[in-house]
């Protein structure tokens, strides 16, 4: 009995192999990008002769100065006035796409209700998914609609966390750039050109990418495959850590991911840009071991979590376990002694979708290459306590930065009152304004999720769309506002969520969730920038060192566990605890 409940089969060779060179290759890459990043948004270094005219003709067609600054008042109006006018944008043209080209398949106009939640969910970088692309959206509302914000909402956040870093590095200001500048220099340098070129390789693999009409096929039985541009959208989905996917089943479908390799570029386009900007952080602040430092603490989260993960599925099911089932796999270059393959690829396996669910979940992506649904019970918590600590383990595009640089603040000053010292970041005082800022944008998420998921199990309209009861629909339920809170977009998909309570419910949680965090992380930026820089004495705690890494993990789980164990602890922990005490 002992043997059957701890017994796993922790990691094959091959398993591993995988999850280290997906690593390497991550951190080779993030580097130079990083670095190049920081050149992009700095000024003084900013030298890209070929894309200059492009840029400077959207300056002059749009009325902008580039040379005209902000303070982060006006960066704020600017980021919520674009974002507000590319929601009606895209609320409206999803409920006209009947009257517009590009619809073979005749689709009918969008709900209000579902119109107004997918509007949301793109606008805010979070692509929550309450439809199947291919049964709800036209080509035209598909191209328009959501793949234009899949790059903009992505290009906002990088915007942020620039904004932020510029208010580190600022002594005595009171600007922290230009908000339509960044914008169109993240889009036009970095998501473009990667988005391009990634495009391109998936297509090589077998991605669609047209504008035929569906297809109609017979063997065996009949069939009408769905067609579209998908590698254009895949393509800036992952890279600007978005996560919606052009076919309902995501990442899943062929269509969308049809080989191992195609399963490794859009794991690697999911990070790469959010474990980039630890690296441009320290170019930009001009102490690069200020960025490792902050990439360590990302990774070691990261690390930790994926091998938990990891050794929960490749465990298998232990009800099978007990029946003595042979869970054995056998795919050639996937293979593995045993594992939960229950709503996984056999082209992927278990530790490809582990890795997949954990570095989706640790980005605010939300896509999904296997049904989280199906996962063991701590196997799927992994995923909601990763968007739970508010995806800043790599996280967003810029979000993640941001969000990380939030807890770095918090570490600081909690450092500070222990040595009974002044809190000092970077040669920046961190007083009360800036720890009520980064507070409050700490547990906004935390005061979205768990209301709304006590509203949602306690109301007729929450249960009513629920397949599963108990522990697993409450984790559903769970599920469902953490990833909505914290703008990643994935599901457990045991829940309709396509209903006029959900729409809402989750679409006001996208949305205060994203813009209520933005703004005091504004705040910050403008009020960092104006102060002083402070000498380094001997008393200054360095911030670079592992000593300072190991602070921030604590913090960060430690405020994790306080406020989210006891909801985990009704749902997937205590959905293990049964299937134990069943054996």
């Amino acid at each position: 009995r002992k043997i059957l409940i701890f017994n796993y089969s922790f990691m094959t060779g091959n398993g591993l192999f995988q999850i280290v060179f997906f690593l390497a290759v991550l951190i080779t890459l993030a580097v130079p990008l990083g670095i190049f990043m920081a050149r992009v948004y700095d000024d003084k270094q900013y030298a890209f002769n070929i894309l200059c005219p492009i840029e400077n003709f959207i300056y002059r067609f749009s009325g902008i100065d580039k040379n005209s600054e902000m303070t982060w008042k006006s960066y704020v109006v600017a980021v919520l006035l674009f974002n507000f006018v590319g929601f009606l944008f895209a609320y409206f043209l999803q409920r006209w796409q009947f009257l517009l080209p590009l619809n073979p398949a005749l689709l009918h106009a969008v709900k209000p209700d579902l119109a107004f939640n997918t509007a949301v969910s793109y606008v805010t970088n979070t692509n929550w998914q309450a439809y199947a692309g291919e049964t709800t959206l036209s080509y035209i509302s598909q191209a328009l609609a959501l793949t234009v914000q899949n790059f903009v909402s992505a290009a906002t956040g990088m915007a942020v966390a620039i904004a932020l870093i510029r208010g580190i590095v600022r002594r005595e200001a009171d600007k922290i750039g230009n908000f339509w500048v960044d914008l169109v220099r993240g889009t036009l340098y970095i998501l473009i050109p990667l988005s391009v070129i990634l495009a391109l390789l998936l297509v090589s693999q077998g991605v669609i990418q047209n504008f035929h009409p569906y297809q109609k096929v017979s063997y065996l039985m009949h069939q009408i495959l769905p067609m579209g541009p998908a590698a254009s959208q895949i393509a800036i989905k992952q890279l600007g850590s978005n996560g919606g996917g052009f076919f309902g089943t995501n990442s899943a479908f062929p269509f969308e991911n049809p080989t191992p390799f195609s399963n490794f570029l859009e794991m690697l386009a999911i990070v790469l840009i959010p474990a980039a900007f630890c690296f441009t952080f320290g170019k930009m602040v001009g102490d690069k071991k200020q960025g490792i430092a902050i990439f360590l603490v990302m990774t070691i989260i990261f690390v930790c979590f994926l091998f938990f993960a990891v050794h929960a599925e490749q465990g298998g099911n232990r009800l099978f376990n007990a029946l003595n089932i042979d869970q054995s796999v056998h795919t050639g270059l996937w293979s593995s002694p045993g594992g939960n393959l229950e709503g996984k690829e056999m082209r992927f396996g278990v530790v490809n979708s582990a890795l997949w669910t954990t570095v989706s979940t640790a980005v605010a992506n939300g896509s999904v290459n296997s049904m989280l649904d199906s996962y063991t019970p701590l196997g799927g918590m992994v995923p909601i306590y990763l968007m739970q600590l508010g995806e800043i383990v790599y996280g967003g595009d810029g979000s993640g930065l941001y969000g990380m640089l939030l807890f770095v603040i918090l570490t600081v000053f909690i450092a500070g009152l222990m040595v009974g010292r002044s809190p000092e970041y970077l040669g920046k005082k961190i007083e009360v304004f800036e720890m009520k800022m980064a507070a409050l944008a700490v547990l906004v998420p935390h005061f979205l999720i768990l209301p709304l998921t006590a509203i949602a199990v306690t109301s007729t309209l929450g249960l009513s769309s629920l397949g599963n009861p108990g522990m697993h629909g409450f984790s559903e339920i769970l599920y469902a506002f953490t990833s909505s809170a914290n703008n990643n977009g994935s599901a457990f998909m045991g829940l309709n969520t396509n209903t006029v309570f959900y729409n809402l419910t989750t679409g006001l949680a996208m949305f205060i969730g994203r813009f209520w965090l933005i703004v005091p992380v504004l705040a910050i930026a403008g009020s960092l920038a104006r102060k002083k820089t402070i000498p380094v004495t001997q008393g200054t705690m360095p911030t670079h060192t592992m000593l300072f890494v190991f602070l921030v993990i604590s913090v960060i789980m430690i405020i994790g566990a306080l406020t989210f164990f006891p909801a985990l602890a009704l749902g997937p922990v205590v959905e293990h605890l049964v299937l134990i005490n069943n054996l």
